[in-house]
């Protein structure tokens, strides 16, 4: 992924909602997921013109959600097509019986780049109370060593809330236990299923953050945080902190965001700058609906009126979303705001308005914190 990518013409990830069809009960599913398929779904030749579409904005990171992709019966074709014209796919489906052998093999077999499994617990209890579904954990566990015997690298999805705040340090422990290459934090936000009352408090977001650096720096796996944009912001100041940096902090972030270092320089390593909703990230729904993330329920426009390229990069709400100054409130006035930015999506659950400043972040911008000494 080229450091020159333009969030405003092409996102660093798409992610692609195949189906909503899936066979959990998931306490938090963003996408209320329902048991049968929709019978608007995006056909597998609309598929192929997605896949073209997406290919031709820089050719993007694309994963594969839903729902539960494998309950598509055509969900390899689709990866193969995706995979043999050049992009690089990673699938997120759910712990279920049709996580067979064979389903892995052929995940394999058509060059998938990597496999996610979802654990919300270090053990059943937590685990499949969280999933709705008794032996979701056992199964996951079992399919985890399929994939290491056909050698396909595996990512753990996680949902941080209050059901397992206390477990994080036994989490860790468990996902480096299963040699897992990426750890994908997810701060939850309450939309579909997801109760504002399942969330932890803003103290325990920054408590959780600083833990995650921190460990961090002694795994051997990566760590990437959703909806938790603040993670940015948290690394920089003990990255700074841990240097003695004696640069102004603001000038210290101008130059990282002028350079578009950010990623390289803050040791997140993946895309290189901040990613946030409709700021290098699209979601395209089942039915063809494109919005700035799963998460963020404004609807932007349908791949079958426009194409996928006009509705992200000419959309109003894209281009609120993709300029920090716009942001309300503290978020606004940060100077984290332009490799930060806050949660998005967390905003527009919490207050109605996408615009408005993180509710779960305890940081006092510099800009406040001067004006409260004046």
């Amino acid at each position: 992924m080229a450091i020159s990518r333009d969030f405003n013409k092409d996102p660093f990830i798409v992610i692609w909602e195949l189906t909503r069809a899936c066979q959990l009960k998931c306490l938090h599913c963003r996408a209320d997921a329902q048991y049968a398929r929709d019978p608007r779904e995006l056909t597998f030749e609309e598929g192929k013109n997605l896949i073209d579409q997406i290919y031709e904005m820089n050719n993007p990171m694309l994963v594969f959600t839903g729902g539960d992709p494998l309950m598509r019966e055509d969900i390899f074709d689709i990866a193969k097509y995706a995979v043999e014209k050049g992009v690089r796919v990673s699938m997120t489906p759910s712990a279920t019986p049709n996580v067979t052998k064979e389903a892995i093999q052929k995940a394999k077999e058509v060059g998938l780049s990597r496999w996610a499994f979802s654990i919300d617990g270090p053990n059943a209890e937590v685990h499949d109370h969280f999933r709705g579904t008794a032996g979701s954990f056992d199964l996951t566990m079992e399919r985890i060593n399929y994939l290491h015997e056909v050698g396909l690298p595996i990512q753990i999805n996680t949902v941080i809330s209050r059901y397992n705040v206390e477990y994080l340090d036994e989490m860790a422990k468990m996902v480096e236990d299963l040699n897992c290459v990426l750890w994908s934090v997810f701060f939850l936000v309450p939309t579909g299923r997801g109760q504002a009352s399942d969330m932890i408090s803003p103290v325990e977001h920054e408590r959780v953050l600083r833990w995650l650096y921190d460990l961090s720096k002694r795994v051997s796996f990566d760590i990437k945080t959703t909806e938790a944009m603040h993670y940015r912001r948290v690394v920089i100041q003990q990255k700074m902190r841990e240097a003695k940096q004696q640069t102004d902090e603001i000038n210290y972030l101008t130059a990282l965001t002028e350079k578009g270092l950010t990623g390289s320089i803050d040791g997140l390593g993946r895309a290189p700058k901040g990613v946030n909703d409709g700021n290098g990230f699209v979601f395209i729904s089942h039915i063809g609906d494109v919005y700035p993330s799963g998460l963020l329920p404004v609807q932007a426009g349908n791949i079958r009126e426009r194409p996928l390229a006009e509705i992200y990069r000419e959309s109003p709400i894209f281009k609120s979303l993709r300029d920090p100054d716009s942001f309300k409130g503290k978020c606004g006035v940060c100077e984290f705001r332009y490799v930060c930015g806050g949660s998005r999506s967390r905003a527009y659950a919490m207050t109605g308005d996408y615009l408005e400043s993180e509710p779960f972040c305890v940081y006092i911008p510099k800009a406040l914190r001067d004006k409260q000494v004046q």
